[in-house]
């Protein structure tokens, strides 16, 4: 049983794990970046809801929650290898906990953020951004639109 518990425990932590894109939060590569800047107005935001990852990081999930479910499975036969009980339970157990596992990864890093529509300077283009709302951004602040290898993050009122 305590085989089980920490198991599992370190599958929840692990799974966990994890810093989720924020606009205030920059990938390493883009550190010392030059980047262009705009002005804009938000004009309006809707809350959405960002799906949970699905690729590559619910692997860790998936992959970490098999190994807790093997080795909890694994007890069932008190653990021993040549026993079929403990073979069949590590295995039964490997494959709940790695569904299980690759489900708590989607569902922590599952995410609400916001669609920003921002009013370029004085022109009539308008331009959607998709971002966390830290700054407490609101329709009809005046911002500034920081644009770095590709991406535009709504960065300061003024």
């Amino acid at each position: 049983m305590k085989k089980l518990f920490a198991a599992l425990l370190v599958t929840s932590l692990l799974t966990g794990c994890g810093i989720g894109d924020t606009n205030t939060t920059y990938d390493r590569a883009q550190i010392g970046r030059q980047g262009t800047t705009a002005t804009g107005r938000i004009i309006s935001m809707t809350q959405i809801e960002v799906a949970g990852q699905s690729e590559g990081g619910t692997l860790v999930g998936a992959g970490l929650g098999g190994v807790a479910g093997g080795i909890a499975g694994s007890t069932v036969g008190k653990g021993k290898g040549s026993d079929l009980m403990a073979i069949a339970g590590g295995a039964v157990g490997a494959l709940l906990g790695g569904a299980l596992g690759g489900a708590a990864q989607q569902s922590a890093t599952q995410d609400t953020a916001y669609e920003f529509l921002v009013q370029k300077g004085s022109s009539n283009n308008v331009i959607s951004i998709v971002q966390t709302n830290e700054l407490g951004l609101k329709p009809g602040d005046n911002v500034v639109l920081v644009t770095i290898d590709g991406t535009t993050r709504i960065r300061a009122k003024f």
